[in-house]
């Protein structure tokens, strides 16, 4: 009898059947992967906001992406090694020891193309949509998985941690402040994003990362009162000054006692020279601790995003910067925070500065030593660091670990420094251009 005759053709079609069927279980888990980990997070949230419930499922199920992926993962291998065995099984029967390799060669093309290329491609295409299609049954299937996957978790933890490995089961690999921020730079390197447009959202993110010493206003260009001068000094002091706040102080600078508005001060004026026996002489009345504010004192060590809520929360738009011992160090203005989302913020009494920085014909650019690294990364689009120096050149001495002199040049990060003009231990200007 012909071997073709004992096969039993019922056992046979029962095993393609089977095996037709874990194609589909591995389609359904691979495309299942793809989607829920390619699917938008807040795509899902907006449509489970409007109602979805599906939507809401698949934020569930996708809450723990270790848990997800170890469940989808073992799935598939599970039906994927299962169909291969199947038809190493079905393929020998009929074609006796030569099956092993054409099983192999039809089990390869079949879940290369159905179980994997095809399903992945939809999900890749439509991750929303098929993430909440799939998120009903994958919410069966974890907790059904989650003994072996927590088993070879803490197996996978054991064995790197022989080999010194160690892995933090709560950390990320990218929060979420860092994808957002690496989204809008990937945009703007691809041409989607406008230059402006990313230095924006990268200056409101960025706000929780900086802190009040980096902007603040120096102590030696702060604009003060000397609380002893003379009412007509003082009010020609303040009527010649483009701020509406400053500094009271007694004695030294360093003492600062109030904060006085330019409004409370023209009040108090109007007063005496409009009320009852007042005139000209009535201002040598003036004392100026009777319209001052209280100063509002921060440490340096305040971020920009705290002090920002700290301002609105105070109805107050300036603070005094001190350091751990107390001693003012500079001031800060709500202005300056929202300068670091939106640039340089000008009215018709700030003294014109130059918007433009131009490169001489080699591609060297003049800069100021005070400028702040950001501002010159912002208005060049380089990326100098500002890790340990919040100035350009507290960078070059930071690098040379010296003061240098006029005429000393640097290389570093990818850029040539010479120290062009230096007042007593300040850097006053540089000559910079990119190297290569």
């Amino acid at each position: 009898m012909d071997s073709i005759d004992t096969i039993n053709w019922g056992a046979t079609l029962g095993t393609a059947g089977a095996i037709v069927f874990l194609l589909v279980l591995s389609a359904f888990f691979s495309g299942s992967e793809t989607a829920l980990t390619a699917a938008s997070r807040a795509k899902l949230r907006s449509q489970a906001d409007k109602g979805s419930a599906a939507a809401r499922r698949a934020l569930d199920v996708t809450e723990d992406s270790e848990r997800l992926i170890g469940s989808v993962l073992l799935g598939n291998n599970i039906v994927n090694i299962l169909s291969a065995s199947l038809a190493t099984a079905l393929f020998t029967a009929l074609f006796g020891e030569g099956g092993v390799a054409i099983a192999t060669l039809v089990m390869t093309a079949l879940v290369l193309v159905f179980a994997e290329v095809m399903p992945k491609t939809y999900a890749i295409t439509n991750p929303e949509r098929a993430s909440s299609l799939v998120a009903p049954i994958i919410a069966i299937v974890i907790p059904i998985f989650s003994p072996v996957v927590s088993f070879v978790r803490a197996l996978v933890r054991a064995v790197l941690g022989a080999f010194g490995v160690t892995t933090d089961p709560d950390r990320n690999i990218m929060s979420a402040h860092e994808e957002i921020m690496g989204a809008i730079t990937l945009g703007h390197t691809e041409g989607g994003v406008e230059k402006e447009d990313r230095d924006r959202l990268l200056g409101a993110l960025d706000l929780s990362e900086r802190f009040a010493e980096e902007i603040m206003l120096h102590r030696s260009n702060i604009e003060m009162v000397d609380v002893n001068s003379p009412p007509d000094e003082i009010l020609d002091q303040v009527l010649a000054s483009r701020h509406t706040r400053l500094p009271v102080y007694r004695d030294e600078p360093e003492n600062i006692i109030g904060v006085l508005h330019t409004k409370d001060l023209l009040r108090a004026i109007d007063r005496l020279l409009r009320g009852e026996g007042g005139g000209l002489a009535a201002l040598t009345a003036f004392d100026v601790t009777e319209v001052m504010m209280e100063p509002y004192f921060i440490p340096e060590t305040t971020t920009l995003d705290d002090q920002m809520r700290q301002f609105l929360a105070r109805h107050t738009h300036f603070a005094l910067v001190v350091d751990e011992y107390g001693v003012l160090q500079g001031l800060i203005t709500l202005e300056d925070i929202l300068e670091e989302i939106v640039g340089e913020i000008t009215d018709e009494y700030d003294t014109p500065e130059e918007e433009m920085l131009e490169p001489d014909a080699d591609g060297t650019y003049v800069i100021d030593g005070a400028m702040t690294i950001r501002d010159l990364n912002r208005r060049t689009d380089w990326t100098l660091p500002d890790d340990e120096a919040n100035t350009v050149a507290g960078l070059v001495i930071h690098e040379a670990q010296t003061i240098p002199i006029v005429g000393q040049v640097f290389s570093f990060h990818g850029f040539r420094f010479e120290v062009a003009a230096r007042e007593a231990n300040r850097i006053t200007q540089l000559r910079i251009r990119p190297l290569g």
